[in-house]
């Protein structure tokens, strides 16, 4: 490729970085969050912060969290009783633990959100784009605040 070719493409792949960098920020953090489930009451241990429901809300519904719906009244079940406990099938595997893989998610987020920060860094190192580098990561972070509000 020429010089002139691969020095544009730079230059369109920081400004697109620099665009996207916060809310790749934002949906790194609150995956590695979702992946432990911490936006759940049981996954927290008893009611979540509401920073972490807020941001799941936006990372899995694209809004806002809402007020839950008062739920009716079910019927109650009749009470199955059951004189010998459930037993896996003769044959059946145990299912392999989801820890190692959550493990490797949680620290792909980190990777993600640190990897991004970086780039920021090395994109603002650069004076002489500085000022677009900035404008570029403030209409990053408005845009999406506004698209989440309209």
């Amino acid at each position: 490729m020429r010089p002139n070719t691969l020095r544009a493409l730079r230059r369109y792949h920081s400004y697109i970085g620099l665009f996207f960098a916060p809310m790749i920020i934002v949906f790194a953090v609150s995956g590695a969050l979702q992946t432990f489930r911490l936006q759940e009451t049981n996954g927290y241990g008893g009611p979540p912060p509401t920073w972490i429901v807020w941001l799941a809300s936006v990372h899995k519904d694209q809004a806002p969290p809402r007020a839950p719906r008062a739920e009716r009244p079910k019927a109650a079940a009749p009470a199955i009783v059951s004189e010998k406990p459930e037993r896996r099938p003769v044959g059946e595997a145990k299912r392999p633990s989801p820890l190692p893989l959550k493990i490797f998610v949680a620290l792909l987020s980190i990777a993600l959100a640190g990897s991004t920060v970086l780039g920021v860094m090395i994109a603002l190192s650069n004076r002489s784009a500085r000022r677009v580098s900035l404008g570029l990561l403030a209409l990053g972070t408005v845009v999406p605040i506004v698209l989440l509000w309209i």
